[in-house]
């Protein structure tokens, strides 16, 4: 990708983001602006099976289960993580498509056109 003449670097997106587009990423970015929930989506997502309950990951903080599981919820409220109750426990996932729209949004141009909108665009051409 060129940088365009009297700029300082190249852009990283196509265009601004949709109304409302910003609204559903910033439902996201808010859920995960807690270091907490962070930390829990980037556990459940590299947990052996793809999946984790609370049983799982209270050990790594120092909060009580309730705790965490108020966290969990805004995850799920948030549509980042799904979960399937399995006698006692809930064990969480990540939802794919999530996660992916929240990385599309740090990803150069290049490497994710068409991304942010699920459409099919065109690869720009590198040079």
């Amino acid at each position: 990708m060129t940088v365009p003449p009297g700029q300082c670097c190249a852009p990283i997106a196509r265009e601004p983001l949709a109304e409302d587009t910003a609204a559903e990423l910033a439902v996201l970015l808010k859920a995960v602006a807690d270091p907490v929930r962070l930390r829990l989506l980037s556990m459940i997502a590299s947990h052996a099976g793809g999946e984790a309950c609370v049983c799982d990951l209270t050990g790594a903080f120092d909060l009580t289960a309730p705790t965490i599981s108020h966290h969990l919820k805004v995850l799920r409220t948030a549509g980042l993580i799904d979960g399937e109750r399995r006698g006692t426990w809930v064990y969480y996932r990540v939802v794919p498509e999530a996660v992916n729209r929240l990385g599309a949004l740090f990803t150069p141009l290049a490497s994710r056109v068409g991304t942010l909108h699920d459409e099919a665009a065109p690869s720009p051409v590198l040079r």
